[in-house]
């Protein structure tokens, strides 16, 4: 694309600024401006720009943002026996290779005042290095030795952070997993708009770009090629996280069996809400499908609703734990998304092209969430779980979901492991496990393994 070419554009299109700058940048500067302008979906910005409070022609609401939910989604609170039942049909599906593994990881660091992804941020209660991504890996690994077969692992990154992302594994020669089985995919990167709907300029040379939320997932798998390349390993079904929770216990043979047994399209795990304003979505039942309720959308009413028992009326929240059927995410990928708009505080550059740090929100960031495909979904499973041992999110540089609270509960579980297979464990003692221990010690508890094997479980 030429410089006349981009003006051209630009002006058609009411976003002639982007080029306010041109004479003050370097020919190197100059070409990389141009090519985010080419990119630039002029088609999407009209959209984003109807969604913004100012707009003179917002969009609808989507049905998947209802403003007055109605009831909560039924959620399945196995018994033991149960629980036994599903496991043993979803160890078979990992026996005969039928799972795969989606890992969000778009995201960077910087609320943790942390450079870099989040992924790679150092989360181990006793170790200084021990990242996010290693207990995911090394839990992948684990599942994949206990049952004989690959359980193909995809990351989704995006543009900020692919290149680091893909270091973070090479440097630690993947933590043990099959180079082979460790697919790396990106999502798309947004532009954001201020409150007149304007594209925003981070730098004179470079339009600021965001992860386009969780709901890119689906988009990426295909675009990339990665939803074909699970069908060709013969997979079926995909257990889906977010890169922030070092304690999903992922692909869960309990919860992937619930799923095969209700032959569901999405299935969701949900843990009691820790109070009234916790930061997490429901999921209801409206009109004869699911819907998710994000928790900005429920009034004070609703979120302090209690049922005849006393317990919240809304009491079970999302954690962004979720399965999928691949037949399903193949036929959502052909079906457009809605779009959410989120007032933030977003680097931009002044009137004299200065880079600015702003104090408060002064632009939107547009973004797809993934649970806007509930409504599509013919059979949906809500299965209940406990919080402390599948969910300590890394949300807040301190206080609560900080990294302090993830390396406590982390050691809290392991202290648990640990005592449950007959290890003494004096109180007060800070523990970190490698993921891979987790059956080991199961084994050493029902006495078909002797504790050398603690030591085999970690050999890469």
């Amino acid at each position: 694309m030429t410089f006349k070419q981009a003006q051209a554009l630009l002006k058609k299109n009411g976003q002639e600024h982007l080029l306010r700058f041109w004479n003050a940048i370097d020919a190197a500067q100059q070409e990389k401006l141009l090519a985010q302008i080419a990119a630039l979906d002029f088609a999407l910005v009209a959209k984003m720009r109807a969604l913004l409070p100012s707009s003179p022609t917002p969009l609808p609401p989507s049905p998947a943002s209802p403003v007055s939910p109605s009831t909560p989604a039924k959620v399945l609170i196995p018994s033991p026996a149960q629980r036994a039942r599903a496991a043993a049909l979803g160890e078979a599906a990992l026996r005969n290779g039928e799972v795969g593994v989606v890992l969000v990881a778009g995201g960077q660091g910087t609320r943790l005042g942390f450079k870099g992804p989040k992924g790679a941020y150092p989360i181990g209660p006793v170790s200084e290095n021990t990242p996010l991504f290693f207990y995911h890996a090394r839990r992948v690994l684990a599942m994949s030795r206990r049952y004989g077969k690959p359980l193909p692992l995809y990351i989704m990154t995006s543009e900020a952070n692919d290149a680091d992302t893909r270091a973070c594994f090479e440097a630690r020669d993947f933590f043990g997993l099959p180079p082979k089985d460790v697919c790396f995919f990106k999502q798309r990167m947004w532009p954001a708009l201020d409150p007149g709907g304007k594209i925003i300029l981070e730098k004179p040379w470079q339009i600021f770009t965001g992860p386009n939320g969780h709901g890119g997932t689906v988009s990426a798998l295909h675009k990339t090629g990665m939803l074909a390349d699970m069908a060709k390993r013969g997979l079926t079904t995909l257990f889906y996280f977010q890169v922030d929770n070092p304690l999903v216990e992922i692909a869960d043979p309990a919860f992937i069996g619930a799923h095969l047994r209700a032959q569901a399209d999405y299935s969701l795990k949900l843990c009691e809400k820790r109070d009234p304003d916790e930061g997490l979505g429901v999921v209801v039942k409206r009109g004869g499908h699911y819907e998710m309720v994000e928790y900005t959308e429920l009034t004070r009413e609703q979120k302090n609703r209690r049922a005849k028992n006393g317990d919240l009326y809304f009491k079970y929240g999302s954690v962004a734990i979720h399965i999928f059927s691949l037949a399903f995410l193949k036929k959502q990928a052909a079906v457009a998304m809605p779009l959410h708009c989120a007032h933030k505080k977003i680097p931009c550059v002044d009137a004299r092209g200065k880079c600015v740090e702003p104090a408060t929100p002064n632009g939107y960031k547009f973004e797809k969430f993934i649970f806007d495909l509930l409504p599509h979904a013919k059979n949906v499973v809500n299965l209940a779980f406990d919080r402390a041992d599948e969910f300590s999110p890394l949300k807040n540089a301190s206080g609560a979901d900080s990294a302090e609270t993830c390396r406590r509960d982390l050691s809290a579980k392991a202290a648990r492991m640990l005592k449950e297979a007959g290890v003494d464990v004096a109180p007060g003692t800070i523990l970190e496990l490698d993921p891979c221990l987790a059956f080991a010690l199961q084994d050493l508890k029902r006495g078909v393994a002797s504790p050398a094997a603690l030591t085999l479980a970690t050999e890469k």
